[in-house]
């Protein structure tokens, strides 16, 4: 990458000059991020989706790496910031639009808002992201899910735009989801179509509220934070049939519930949550990780891998 970056003052005048979104230097990604955590970055918001592919013509021309970003529901920034572009999906590609079963939504909409808006219609399939907060993008990028469900399930063709500022349909079948993974990589997802289903509105309604109350009765739903920082174990060899099973249980079972290093703590709400008290940093929140992680292997023989997307400098995904 020729030691190029984002934050070069030449990048962002460059691309300012050729977008007609809102190029942003210096921007501190806790902003950005429900965890509030997060140090500066060039930030591109743009205001269309033409802006998207433009700039990565761009960040490709120069060498420069680039980071798409919707709500920073389920991200850890590092301190230091990022050197890569941060193109933040929001206003300009949050559309919403439906035909009866069928759905078009752009990838800057929060997903609790298409949650609510199909759900009022009297449409099930989103209505179980309504405590989700996160962008359909994300979502979809990241196959996001709660309660049973994910979007996976729903999504039946992806608009996306590769490094080389392109665009192109993806159907179904050609996007390999697994738990908590979509598998488009080096894609950046501008629109979802997916497939609900008709249910009575005052059923939906009554569900929705009562995921809404659990969201907020379960969770330190009001202290910044990544959601579930743990993915719960599965697969074959996971054969735990009595004692804890899910990753929060497991965190609480090590006895760490309330445990806290610099100013962020592991939720006494909910061991799956660590949430920011005021001031955390990357760094607190990767030794509360590690230290859950290898409390969980002592005590129980179980690895807990991190379903917060922990970010590198050049905007990559580290392992957790």
């Amino acid at each position: 990458m020729g030691g190029v970056t984002a934050r070069a003052p030449g990048f962002a005048a460059a691309l300012r000059a050729i977008v007609r979104g809102d190029v942003r230097e210096a921007e501190p990604l806790a902003r950005y991020s429900t965890y509030r955590i997060g140090g500066p970055a060039t930030i591109l918001l743009p205001s269309g989706p033409e802006d998207v592919g433009i700039a990565l013509q761009a960040a490709r021309r120069a060498g420069v790496p680039w980071f798409a970003l919707g709500l920073g529901s389920n991200l850890l920034f590092p301190d230091g910031g990022l050197d890569a572009l941060v193109i933040r999906l929001g206003k300009g590609i949050d559309g919403i639009e439906s035909a009866g079963e069928h759905w078009r939504l752009g990838a800057g909409l929060p997903g609790p808002l298409a949650a609510r808006r199909s759900a009022e219609a009297g449409w099930a399939g989103l209505h179980k992201f309504v405590g989700v907060p996160g962008t359909v993008g994300g979502g979809v990028y990241m196959n996001a899910g709660c309660h049973g469900g994910e979007w996976a399930e729903v999504v039946t063709r992806v608009l996306v735009v590769d490094g080389n500022g392109q665009e192109r349909w993806l159907t179904r079948a050609d996007v390999p989801f697994t738990y908590r993974r979509s598998g488009l990589d080096g894609l950046v997802v501008l629109e979802a179509d997916v497939t609900l289903r008709a249910e009575p509105r005052e059923r939906l309604a009554e569900e929705v509220a009562e995921l809404f109350r659990w969201r907020q009765e379960g969770t330190p739903f009001s202290q910044p934070c990544c959601g579930s920082v743990f993915k719960n174990p599965g697969g074959p060899a996971w054969k735990r049939r009595e004692g804890p099973r899910t990753a929060g249980q497991l965190v609480e079972a090590a006895g760490l519930k309330g445990y806290r290093v610099g100013g962020a703590e592991i939720s006494s709400m909910h061991a799956n949550y660590f949430v920011n008290t005021g001031g955390a940093t990357a760094a607190d929140v990767r030794a509360l990780i590690d230290l859950a992680q290898s409390r969980v292997r002592e005590q129980f023989g179980v690895a807990l891998d991190t379903e917060v997307k922990l970010i590198g400098t050049q905007g990559e995904y580290l392992h957790g």
